[in-house]
């Protein structure tokens, strides 16, 4: 039992802590990329032959409670950010979708099918089902989370992101522990993502623009 826990503990700070961190440092694109292959490789590999995680639309889930509570938080988000680029970009509002609305519909496809579904794979369905049984408090399990989630933006090396990520790992991380569903909070992650890069602060966050 001993011995387990040890290792679950340093694999969560190699996959965590440690490669999140080494991605600040300037290094060959391609071995990073084989770094972080090889980690989701890894935590597909467990969820699928050690959980017995399939990936399928579980029959119970409740969509009409999950899209108004999305909807009630969109809406605060809306109202915040909208703000936010107004006062410190104005020339940004909007930009990307009134002027180039191919562009923002792709990208609205790639960053959800391929960059969202990845990382809560990876921060929510891995890291409750690995680790919520070393955590006594189930608050401070969801407050790591929104840590480690904020941390693998550091490369951005912007506090703003860091930020928002870390608030956005708290609402995607109640949503999973309330709802156990990897397509939900997928969903909810994408839209508020989307939403983002729609209102103008998607530069900041790696979208092009």
């Amino acid at each position: 039992m001993m011995q387990s826990t040890i290792y679950k503990l340093i694999e969560f700070f190699i996959i965590f802590i440690i490669i999140p961190i080494s991605f600040t440092i300037d290094f060959a694109l391609w071995i990073k990329a084989i770094i972080a292959i090889t980690g989701f490789i890894y935590i597909v590999y467990y969820l699928l032959r050690i959980e017995k995680n399939k990936f399928k639309i579980a029959a119970n889930l409740n969509w009409s409670r999950f899209f108004k509570a999305t909807f009630f938080k969109l809406i605060l988000i809306a109202v915040i950010t909208i703000t936010f680029v107004l006062i410190s970009n104005q020339a940004s509002l909007f930009k990307v979708v009134l002027n180039k609305p191919l562009l923002w519909l792709v990208i609205l496809f790639v960053y959800s099918a391929f960059s969202v579904y990845p990382q809560e794979l990876i921060y929510r369905t891995f890291y409750f089902q690995r680790y919520k049984n070393l955590f006594k408090s189930e608050h401070l399990f969801i407050f790591i989370n929104a840590i480690v989630f904020s941390l693998a933006h550091i490369f951005f090396r912007n506090t703003l992101v860091i930020l928002l990520t870390f608030l956005g790992g708290l609402l995607f991380a109640f949503t999973y522990n309330k709802t156990k569903s990897t397509l939900l909070v997928s969903i909810e992650h994408a839209i508020y993502g989307s939403w983002l890069f729609t209102v103008g602060m998607g530069e900041m966050l790696g979208f092009p623009s």
